[in-house]
């Protein structure tokens, strides 16, 4: 299946949560306990979720939960790592089935 070019976690997390509640990104750093560096690059695509990200996300913000993130995180990445396909060398095996 060839997925779309999907949003980065941060951007989703700045329009549909940080965005509707006004807040500044001094403001959400605060209540999730983190830099307004470590959450500006988040938001500006510059960093990634990361499981403590996604619980801290989860905890301070209730739904989506933690989960949620991750899979947000992991099909980017993915799909971020699929357009290097032609530079990933890898010699696969072939693997035999007996019948």
């Amino acid at each position: 299946m060839n997925m779309h070019n999907p949003a980065h976690p941060g951007e989703i997390l700045k329009e549909l949560v940080i965005e509707p509640l006004e807040l500044s990104i001094t403001e959400a750093a605060h209540h999730l306990g983190i830099s307004r560096k470590t959450l500006s690059k988040v938001l500006n695509k510059r960093g990634a979720i990361t499981p403590e990200m996604a619980l801290r996300l989860e905890m301070a913000f209730g739904k989506p939960n933690a989960a949620h993130w991750l899979r947000l995180q992991n099909a980017f990445d993915i799909w971020q790592t699929r357009q290097r396909f032609a530079e990933i060398q890898v010699i696969p095996f072939e693997i035999c089935h007996a019948i």
